[in-house]
């Protein structure tokens, strides 16, 4: 297992979603995405969504952990998070100590110098997430799935989502640009913070709608 000191998810879950600022622009989005989820979820009563980033490093990673979490936080069955990428390179290191500073546990699934796999878990877990860098392509993807995009880049080389039942753009700014610098750590967990807080609002949007069927 890695470790590191930690603080409770549930408490940085709720937290990111309370420091959330929100334009009006990027409110309505969050509304679309979450009214779509909602309007397949109850149709279909099982739904994938499926987080894409070029390289599946990232953006796109902390979007499926706190996808996951969230799917948990909310009590809603059946839903499954994925993320891939338009290349399989890896779960950034960087990436995974922002999810380990709010509390996720990594086990090595699968060691591989180029692309390792996790099993990712939180307190209360019951069943833990595997995790790795991935192409849409990879049979691990459930389909059909709504696809969501995190980057600037996978949204202009991904025009065609091959069983995307729908598809949303949310970009995010790359936290990429930290990397060795002495704001590394900070600006990873911001990153994090702001996906976990958006995934919030998507999710609790959500879970009102369940509780309004």
């Amino acid at each position: 297992m890695i470790s590191s000191k930690n603080i409770n998810t549930k408490v940085f879950f709720e937290n990111a979603k309370n420091s959330l600022h929100l334009t009006e622009e990027r409110k309505d989005l969050l509304l679309e995405i979450a009214d779509t989820i909602s309007d397949e979820y109850f149709d279909r009563k099982k739904l994938n969504i499926n987080f894409i980033c070029t390289h599946n490093s990232r953006r796109s990673q902390f979007a499926q952990v706190w996808a996951f979490f969230a799917v948990n936080y909310f009590e809603l069955p059946n839903f499954f998070t994925f993320s891939s990428g338009t290349e399989a390179t890896a779960f950034h290191r960087n990436t995974v100590r922002a999810l380990q500073h709010a509390g996720f546990e990594f086990n090595v699934d699968d060691f591989s110098h180029q692309n390792p796999k996790y099993l990712v878990s939180f307190k209360g877990c019951k069943e833990p997430l595997s995790a790795f860098s991935k192409t849409l392509e990879n049979p691990i993807n459930q389909f059909p799935y709504i696809a969501i995009t995190t980057c600037d880049s996978a949204d202009e080389n991904c025009p065609f989502i091959p069983d995307a039942i729908h598809r949303f753009h949310l970009p995010y700014t790359d936290p990429k640009a930290s990397d060795k610098t002495d704001n590394t750590k900070e600006t990873y967990i911001s990153t994090s913070k702001k996906i976990a807080g958006e995934i919030y609002f998507i999710f609790e949007e959500i879970k009102k709608q369940a509780l309004d069927d």
